[in-house]
């Protein structure tokens, strides 16, 4: 395994490989090493064709935490804007001679692609609507470090499915490791070939989405990938989809809710809901830095 691009690289034993570096990484952190040398003589490159805050921000963080040497490309400065093709991209990369490339980009496979022509190890950071396996990871190791367990939980994933490679991503992971699954969104929002994923049950009434759920996940809405409309209005949608003060009590008295974020306040989440009691999106964000040092450790490893 020199690369991480999809989630279907994993099996248990190397989820829970990951998770026990995590666990290494973090209480050796909290208890105040704060700089490690595992990836000491190292290059990461982070070449991201998309915007991006918590992902880079914490792949890069990472690298730097565990002495690598990390150098960011933005595809707002790259010679992408100038016309480059991917196979030049991919080539430019390989002359630079990293020894990780983590990598978003907007077209579905991309990092699938350079994967197959470079040396380097490549982590697909988010490719067009196909994966996010790291977001993935660090959220089954959310809803472990809150839960004790995935196996036998009940997760419901509400929202823009059709567009969410997070979601692809966790149906894939969370399924493997034996939650029962739940989707929930408009039905102008749900992939039209449902039977290619492995999920226990599909409703567009969100009301029967969470209830008596362990787990609840909640998509942003991704404008800026739907060329058509695919609902009324962001407030009707907030209406008929959105986490509000009555339907949070739909959920188990002990669940937790989730988003890989940004949250567009108000729309999939009531704002005084988004930092709530009840909510673990902060605790994402500080677990996504131990699993993104994990996930650089696992590959060295391998």
């Amino acid at each position: 395994m020199k690369d991480f691009i999809s989630v279907a690289q994993l099996d248990e034993n190397r989820f829970y490989q990951i998770y026990e570096i995590f666990k290494d990484y973090r209480e050796r952190y909290r208890n105040g090493q704060t700089k490690f040398d595992d990836l000491r003589g190292y290059s990461v490159l982070l070449p991201f064709f998309e915007n991006s805050t918590r992902t880079r921000t914490s792949f890069e963080l990472a690298g730097k935490i565990l002495g690598a040497d990390t150098i960011n490309i933005s595809g707002s400065s790259s010679s992408v804007k100038k016309g480059e093709t991917l196979y030049d991209t991919i080539k430019t990369l390989e002359a630079m001679q990293s020894d990780f490339i983590v990598m978003r980009h907007y077209m579905s496979g991309a990092s699938h692609i350079v994967a197959k022509k470079v040396k380097s190890r490549v982590i697909n950071a988010g490719d067009g609507t196909n994966e996010h396996p790291s977001q993935a990871v660090l959220d089954a190791i959310t809803i472990l470090e809150e839960k004790g367990k995935i196996d036998g939980l009940k997760i419901a994933i509400i929202g823009d499915i059709l567009h969410s490679r997070v979601a692809r991503s966790q149906i894939k992971l969370f399924h493997m490791l034996g939650a029962e699954i739940t989707l929930c969104g408009p039905q102008t929002m749900l992939p039209r070939h449902m039977e290619q994923f492995e999920i226990d049950f599909i409703t567009t009434d969100v009301n029967d989405a969470l209830k008596d759920k362990d787990v609840a996940v909640f998509l942003r809405i991704q404008l800026e990938r739907q060329k058509k409309v695919f609902f009324s209005t962001l407030n009707e949608y907030s209406i008929k989809y959105g986490l509000n003060q009555e339907r949070i009590h739909l959920l188990k008295e002990d669940a937790i809710i989730m988003h890989p974020g940004p949250v567009n306040r108000g729309v999939e989440i009531q704002s005084e809901l988004v930092y709530g009691s009840r909510t673990v999106i902060l605790e994402q964000v500080e677990n996504g830095l131990f699993t993104r040092m994990a996930i650089y450790k696992f590959l060295l490893n391998q």
